[in-house]
């Protein structure tokens, strides 16, 4: 059907133009396209368009009001590119048919996969407890195959995946490492602690110990972690709350004995430093690069600190000094920014200091306080008569020591600079700690069963695996690639021929995304009941 002009002339010679809706026809006795004539609107004069447009908005509303009366509606829609995404990371990354592996010998009926992909999406997009993800997230998404999944599952699925844990980790490290030709010469470890909301302990893992996140009052578990210098995380562990750091080492490196990590040196901060944990380390020929902690009167702070020799430029931010003692090699490295910053910083504290002292002569019992104070007792020092005075002392010794570092390796391979830069990729690790607490929100957690505490904590880990693969690819965080993705959404239509699930296409931002992740993009009908 389409609007054809037809043109006479008028006696006088002058050309008169008419409007008619018309429609091509076959006929098949004569094998050729008839034009039919369905309607004339009349001859185009200066108001022809004004007539015109009367008449689309005229056929518009009366098939509106058709469509409405024959049963089209417009029942939903949900954002989908986030969760689109991480569907198919899972599918990409192999994780589904890991997982599906490990399964074989289970019950048939119960979808383990899906059960543990949809908590670990959960994880991704609105962190939740297993109820939350069960009761509300799962009504809140388009996932067809989320409709098999009942509560039970959920619970059997965090079940599963504690009693597999090992197998699928050592899986699915071996075929990401293929996949995403992930550098293992270097291995980052480094651990945290979880805290409870409750007051009980129990035997086996919540215990009250040393908080890294300033909640000694509440039994915790310890999480340690094992990333690689792109940040992909290798492998987890839970410990009892009551774990030191340094205590974690031995079974760190037998877990990951097996694994043939090829040339691996182990990076580790200096709450992992003791001599037993150092023997461990280079048992089997094994290397590592870790941070000495500074302790009046060992070697590092009698021999090593004031070695005589020249600091050698690495960048604006890093000087370093290699030492050797013996055997044993050390570099001193020194940032001269963050040396400018503290010492600023503390000339305000110093300024502020004075000033408490000078006004304890109007208020003398504040004097046990501010000795006690973790800001400024550091720098006060009492005399015998019992006054306040400036530590000198310590302050000179606070000013030697800006900016500096100290590394210990066993490793002859790798120049000063080398072990100087990759100490400082620590940072990896403590950026998938604030991904796991932020983000992933790794706590509150809700069980109270020491198995499921450990699967929760894997189910965490799996989350920040697909959110680093994501971030690696498209140079971005996931937040922010997160809130891009939105704009791809799902519009569920109810139709007199079914209900027709259709997909929009979404920013030109979020379709680079897909291509960045070599993602296809959303068919524009996604499915039809």
């Amino acid at each position: 059907m389409y609007l054809r002009k037809t043109t006479r002339r008028n006696t006088d010679g002058s050309p008169v133009t008419y409007l008619q809706i018309a429609e091509n026809s076959w006929d098949s006795e004569k094998r050729r396209s008839q034009v039919r004539v369905l309607c004339t609107i009349g001859r185009v004069d200066g108001n022809a368009v004004e007539r015109l447009q009367q008449l689309v908005r005229s056929i518009r509303k009366n098939a509106l009001e058709t469509s409405v009366e024959e049963g089209w509606k417009f029942l939903n829609s949900w954002e989908h590119g986030p969760f689109y995404v991480i569907e198919k990371l899972w599918e990409s990354l192999g994780i589904r048919k890991i997982i599906e592996d490990a399964a074989r010998g289970e019950d048939r009926t119960v979808p383990l996969e899906r059960a543990i992909f949809a908590m670990v999406a959960n994880r991704c997009l609105a962190p939740q407890s297993k109820l939350g993800c069960y009761d509300r997230w799962l009504e809140d998404i388009y996932f067809p195959e989320g409709k098999t999944i009942s509560l039970h599952h959920l619970y059997r699925a965090v079940d599963f995946l504690e009693d597999h844990k090992k197998e699928i980790e050592e899986a699915l490290y071996w075929r990401l490492a293929d996949l995403l030709n992930m550098d293992v010469d270097l291995v980052f470890y480094d651990t945290t602690s979880v805290h409870f909301e409750t007051n009980d302990e129990d035997e086996e893992l919540r215990r009250r110990g040393y908080s890294k996140n300033g909640r000694s009052d509440a039994p915790q578990i310890v999480v340690g972690m094992a990333v690689t210098r792109d940040g992909y995380p290798v492998k987890s562990w839970v410990f009892p709350g009551n774990t030191t750091d340094v205590t974690t080492i031995e079974q760190i490196k037998t877990d990951l004995r097996g694994w043939r990590l090829n040339r691996c040196i182990f990076v580790a901060d200096a709450g992992m430093v003791s001599e037993a944990n150092l023997a461990m380390l280079r048992r089997g020929g094994g290397h590592y690069i870790v941070a000495m902690p500074w302790r009046n009167g060992t070697e590092v702070v009698e021999k090593v600190l004031g070695h005589p020799g020249r600091f050698q430029d690495v960048n604006e931010n890093l000087r370093v000094k290699e030492v050797r003692i013996q055997d044993r090699r050390y570099v001193v490295c020194h940032n001269p920014q963050e040396a400018d910053r503290r010492r600023k910083h503390r000339e305000e504290l110093l300024k502020e200091l004075e000033e408490e002292i000078r006004s304890l002569k109007a208020h003398p019992k504040r004097a046990c306080r501010l000795v006690s104070s973790r800001r400024f007792g550091p720098y006060v020092r009492r005399l015998k008569n019992g006054e306040l005075r400036l530590n000198k002392a310590a302050i000179q010794e606070k000013e030697e020591r800006d900016g500096m570092w100290i590394i210990h390796s066993n490793d002859d391979s790798l120049s000063p600079e080398d072990l100087a830069l990759a100490y400082k990729q620590l940072i990896r690790v403590e950026k998938a700690w604030r991904t796991m607490k932020s983000t992933i929100k790794v706590r509150p957690v809700f069980h109270r069963n020491p198995d499921r505490v450990r699967s929760h904590v894997f189910l965490c880990v799996l989350s920040l695996l697909l959110e680093r693969v994501a971030e690696h690819e498209c140079g971005d965080t996931w937040p922010c690639l997160r809130e891009e993705l939105r704009s791809i959404k799902i519009g569920q239509l109810l139709t007199p021929h079914g209900t027709v699930f259709q997909t929009t296409l979404g920013s030109l931002q979020a379709r680079n995304l897909l291509k960045k992740l070599k993602i296809d993009p959303l068919p524009s009908v996604l499915a039809v009941e």
